[in-house]
């Protein structure tokens, strides 16, 4: 089976809190490829190896990348590489634990077992415990960073949920989102022609919604309209380009639409509800620190450049 990997925008939505939402589709089958390792690029005391760069290729693949993905495929691989150096030092590695849960609820939001999840990652090249490994990474770097500029960044989701919890008051709650996109596609050579037309398109579609259920139903009829199931998300790792948006509008509405990159398109809220587990309150921490330290994207940066600068990186 093939899998189509959709990511929400990181950059600004992830900050302190860590967030991933995706959706898989599943198509017609990949043949089975036996890859031989070697050593390719050593990071510090770190090895990554050619399967690893071919599996991170293949994930890029299905996050829909562009360019030369293997050169990408490197560079992210080295950047995982010193992050994860600076973690382990710090001890700021997230548990096997809080990476399984994360991986079962994309499972989950997918409508797959955590055994269907991994064979379809399987099938596509990529592998459950690669993919687990990009999520620690994702959720390890924040806590990397909050150390590096603030207090807070080292600490483990219990200590976080605790130190809320001495602030006064009960544990925090925040809203979980199922959201779904629709995007009018517009190509980059049309773009001046058949904007307009397509504003016009989306805008007469995002009228006519009414549930999740049924859009795909209306794009039925329509040219190059893709509709994308983004999963759960929490409320403090929407994307900020839409966040308002959907914070003002109830579950069976939907944003209005936005001319982006891709075309135009709008989000719809599928379903919400409230909820008070550890890592909602993790996330609502740390996207309060967030808020608080406003430059934590300059910050990530200037620190990974940072680390990058002192790191020894050897090329075989």
């Amino acid at each position: 089976m093939n899998i189509d990997l959709v990511w929400l925008p990181r950059a600004k939505a992830v900050k302190m809190a860590f967030m991933l939402a995706f959706t898989i589709v599943a198509t017609t089958s990949l043949p089975h490829v036996t890859l031989a390792s070697s050593i390719a690029i050593v990071v510090n005391d770190t090895a990554i190896t050619t399967i690893d760069i071919e599996r991170r290729s293949k994930l890029l693949r299905l996050q829909r990348a562009k360019g030369d993905l293997k050169k990408k495929a490197r560079e992210d691989l080295i950047e995982d590489a010193i992050k994860m150096n600076e973690a382990k030092r710090l001890g700021a590695v997230v548990s096997d634990r809080q990476v399984n849960q994360s991986f079962a609820r994309f499972a989950s939001s997918n409508k797959m077992s955590v055994k269907q999840m991994s064979q379809m990652l399987s099938q596509a090249g990529v592998g459950a415990s690669h993919f687990k490994e990009f999520i620690r990474v994702q959720m390890s770097w924040p806590r990397v960073v909050g150390a590096r500029f603030n207090n807070s960044g080292q600490m483990s989701t219990e200590d976080l949920v605790s130190k809320m919890l001495e602030r006064g008051g009960e544990k925090p709650t925040t809203t979980e989102y199922i959201l779904q996109q629709v995007i009018f596609v517009v190509p980059t050579a049309k773009r001046k022609s058949i904007l307009n037309q397509r504003k016009r398109e989306a805008d007469a579609m995002r009228a006519r919604f009414v549930n999740c259920e049924s859009t795909r139903d209306f794009a039925k009829g329509l040219k190059d309209v893709s509709v994308r199931d983004l999963g759960r998300v929490m409320q403090p790792a929407l994307p900020a380009e839409w966040k308002t948006q959907i914070e003002k509008i109830s579950p069976g509405q939907a944003t209005g639409t936005k001319v982006t990159a891709r075309g135009v398109e709008f989000i719809a809220i599928c379903s919400s509800a409230k909820v008070s587990d550890d890592l909602a309150a993790e996330m609502v921490f740390r996207a309060e620190e967030a808020r608080e330290n406003s430059d934590g994207d300059a910050n990530s940066k200037k620190f990974l450049k940072e680390l990058r600068e002192k790191a020894r990186i050897s090329y075989r």
